[in-house]
């Protein structure tokens, strides 16, 4: 991928640039602030306070790309002492010689999860694997539009590209498989606030909230399954 470059985004973390899309992985007003409160506040954190504090949690990620939404996922679920199973596809993973110049374990503090960051990537694709007693990977190589899960969650992290970006992941088709993927009392969470991604989730069967977005984006979405 010769296409992509490390930026470091305003929050002094860093994320990926596709010059090809011309677009960032992660908001460049922050990466890892986005993925906690889009991701792990908005989404993880408001599904188990809502639905009793559950200590098994099913998350489907659409985005795997730099890993950090399942580091901090992972990282939860130690904190939490949750068992979190995670899967996640990706049609185009990152090549480890640009992971390993992230500077996301130096960002967060703690140094223990270095480990943990090397064992996401370096997990075997299309397979389980436990990368701790608290927390279990699906890395998933290829697209959503294909995905056929056996399945359902409890929480799904969308983290495409932009709906200008990657237009065929946002579509109304998509939003139903989404709500297909989620449990009664599912979550969909997303950084994205369109006018037409509300409609769509509403349309498919979505309960919609527009709440407050990370630093630097006013809104985001939260999707909930009744």
């Amino acid at each position: 991928m010769a296409d992509i470059k490390i930026i470091t985004t305003e929050d002094g973390s860093h994320s990926l640039y596709h010059e090809g899309l011309k677009e960032t992985y992660h908001s460049f007003h922050g990466a890892l602030q986005e993925s906690i409160h889009v991701f792990i506040e908005k989404g993880l954190r408001f599904w188990r306070t809502k639905n009793g504090l559950p200590k098994e949690v099913d998350i489907f990620e659409v985005g795997f790309g730099t890993g950090l939404n399942a580091l901090l996922a992972a990282k939860f679920a130690t904190e939490n002492e949750v068992k979190i199973n995670f899967t996640s596809v990706e049609p185009f993973p990152v090549p480890m010689d640009t992971i390993n110049q992230l500077n996301y374990i130096d960002q967060i503090g703690k140094e223990e999860l270095k480990e943990t960051f090397k064992q996401l990537h370096t997990a075997k694709w299309d397979e389980l694997v436990e990368i701790n007693p608290f927390f279990s990977l699906k890395k998933v190589k290829g697209k959503l539009e294909d995905f056929t899960g056996e399945k359902q969650f409890d929480i799904i992290f969308f983290d495409a590209f932009a709906p200008n970006k990657q237009s065929e992941l946002w579509t109304e088709e998509m939003m139903q498989k989404c709500y297909q993927l989620l449990r009664k009392d599912g979550v969909f969470t997303t950084y994205s606030a369109k006018g037409q991604l509300k409609r769509d989730l509403k349309k498919v069967g979505f309960e919609v909230e527009t709440l407050a977005g990370p630093p630097g984006k006013k809104e985001m979405v939260r999707g909930i399954v009744n």
